[in-house]
């Protein structure tokens, strides 16, 4: 197979991290441009695959850095064959009425990408998550960003026949904001909810995220036009060739 060429956002830990690797190790040995707020894990990856990686840092907060990662991934390797929109944060824990609403605004150019991979036929994989199809209370800025992540596939799906966009609900990974949950908002949040985390912790039950990461990143390389806008748990049955 001949390299392709991935940008990864969120990838300097956790399941970015883990889809970057993937993406980067033998025999796939594919490109990635990868991006996060930190940039020494990111540095890391760049030493250790000099030829394969380039580092964009900065918080997409700053909505140009889509369009600088794609330039960039062109530049570099010639071509973009997928994106892993994987940044994030749990952000403000409240009711929707008290959210500052300047933490909703945090998002990749997937228009600055698209050009290109109309042209690879390539595919776009969002990290979503359950949140996103269920309410909790507090969770309202969190929910409503990956639902807004699930319809955007769901539109590309309908308006680019020559892409394939997936979001990808990767479950209870173990992973910085599961221990945020747990150490950081054991007063604000629900009690009944937060056991929730708790328990799966304690019981050894939170995922490794090579788990997702890996179903992920074999999704960016090769997800079948048939899985266009759809929102599917990372094990679901009809990724079982994927797992």
């Amino acid at each position: 197979m001949a390299s392709k060429t991935f940008i990864v956002t969120g990838a300097s830990r956790g399941i970015g991290l883990a889809t970057a690797k993937f993406l980067l190790s033998a025999p796939q040995s594919h490109n990635v441009v990868v991006m996060a707020r930190s940039a020494e894990p990111l540095q890391k990856l760049k030493d250790q695959y000099p030829t394969q990686v380039e580092v964009l840092t900065g918080d997409l907060a700053d909505f140009s850095l889509g369009q600088k990662a794609v330039d960039l991934a062109l530049k570099a390797f010639g071509r973009l064959d997928g994106l892993v929109l994987n940044h994030g944060m749990l952000g403000q824990v409240a009711n929707v009425a008290e959210a500052d609403p300047q933490q909703w605004q945090h998002g990749f150019d997937i228009k600055a990408g698209l050009p290109a991979l109309r042209e690879s036929k390539g595919k776009i994989v969002f990290t979503s998550s359950g949140a996103s199809v269920s309410g909790f209370k507090g969770w309202g800025l969190y929910g409503a960003t990956k639902a807004a992540m699930n319809h955007l596939a769901l539109s590309l799906g309908e308006e680019e026949p020559e892409v394939t966009s997936v979001s990808i609900d990767p479950g209870l990974v173990d992973t910085e904001i599961q221990r945020q949950i747990r150490e950081d908002l054991a007063t604000t949040m629900d009690r009944q909810f937060h056991s929730v985390f708790t328990t799966a912790h304690q019981a050894g039950n939170l995922l490794k995220p090579e788990q997702p990461g890996h179903v992920m990143a074999k999704l960016v390389i090769d997800a079948p036009k048939s899985l266009t806008g759809k929102y599917l748990t990372w094990n679901d049955e009809s990724l079982e060739a994927f797992q």
